[in-house]
């Protein structure tokens, strides 16, 4: 059975139906929340995207996505987006909202291969977001600043689901804490990358670790991200590089760190080629979307996801994420859910 934890004595808040009526809460506030704090407009998501356009988030490089023919696209073959990480940014520039503004959407992903657990599923279902930054915009402050804003959104939510629920007490520190992934390897040079997280995570309540990609001093990867979204190889100073991130909260029902979100200054043309270059894949500058970027024609723009579902379980104190969302799950794991008293939607 694929690894499940469950939390000694663990008692769900919130009956199901309860839970239901406070999950479509939460998502109304916290998005009319983040589009105003950053200034996004909402816009309609594909589920599907065209196959071999370079169009799809690629996750790690090795996850499949799931695809078919299409009958009257003399069998044109589409797939399932993973997430929309660059169809938004064909979709901001086409739009031409013009600087410091924006889109978000809500975008339903299906992962064939994710590892199945208490946090991740086969449904993927978050709010994609994208925003249009100028030249002078890439660098860490500006990244930062970002990143507060969302962080500010997120402990709204907070105090808007314990008004509501006054047994649910907040959690999250008043600010959130910024480390790099290469600091945190040289303080704990002997554990793994999930390890240092949950340090992390339990000491400052919510950290962003900047710095998700490229390799670290000892030649690993704190976490992989594709070459073509994100950049990950622009030196940033004192040796480290990285202008993305994730950002984890402390889950104290499953004492663990809890990534909510994972965002980044997008590539530039320049840094995208050495992406490309570094993960040993240029022949992607080929694809449309990769063409369209090396010829200047996308604007250049900050993102990232926010997980709905993720977003609901850690407000509701809930211990699996099928307590949020609907979707597949072993025979087993829901059996041993059953058994533990954690009510699978």
């Amino acid at each position: 059975m694929p690894q499940l934890t469950i939390p000694a004595g663990y008692r769900p808040m919130l009956t199901v139906k309860e839970t239901e009526q406070a999950i479509i809460r939460i998502k109304d506030f916290f998005q009319l929340t983040l589009s105003t704090e950053l200034n996004l407009t909402r816009v309609t998501a594909p589920l599907f995207v065209q196959r071999g356009k370079g169009i799809n988030d690629d996750l790690n490089g090795i996850e499949r996505p799931v695809h078919f023919p299409v009958k009257d696209m003399n069998e044109t073959e589409l797939e399932i987006v993973h997430s929309l990480a660059k169809w938004k940014r064909l979709k901001l520039t086409d739009l031409a909202l013009g600087t410091g503004f924006g889109i978000y959407t809500d975008m339903n992903a299906i992962r064939a291969d994710e590892e199945l657990d208490n946090i991740h599923s086969l449904y993927v279902d978050q709010w994609d977001w994208e925003m249009e930054m100028s030249d002078g915009d890439r660098n860490l402050d500006f990244l930062k600043d970002v990143v507060r804003k969302i962080y500010r959104c997120l402990k709204r939510t907070e105090f808007f689901i314990y008004d509501n629920h006054p047994s649910i007490k907040p959690e999250l520190p008043e600010h959130i804490a910024f480390v790099h992934a290469e600091d945190l390897l040289a303080r704990y040079p002997g554990k793994t990358a999930k390890e240092r997280e949950n340090e992390a995570a339990r000491e400052h309540g919510a950290v962003f670790i900047i710095g998700i990609g490229a390799p670290l001093a000892d030649g690993t990867l704190h976490d992989g991200r594709a070459p073509d979204y994100d950049d990950w190889i622009t030196e940033t100073g004192a040796g480290k590089r990285g202008l993305n991130g994730d950002l984890l909260v402390w889950n104290s029902v499953l004492g663990q760190a809890f990534e909510l979100s994972s965002m980044g200054i997008r590539v530039s043309p320049d840094s995208m080629r050495r992406q490309l270059d570094a993960r040993g894949c240029p022949e992607r500058s080929g694809l449309y979307f990769h063409r369209k970027l090396l010829a200047g024609e996308l604007v250049q723009s900050i993102g990232g996801g926010i997980g709905q579902s993720r977003l609901c379980m850690y407000f509701l104190k809930k211990a699996h994420i099928g307590e949020t969302q609907v979707s597949v799950w072993p025979e087993p794991m829901l059996d041993a859910c059953k058994k533990a008293g954690v009510p699978i939607l």
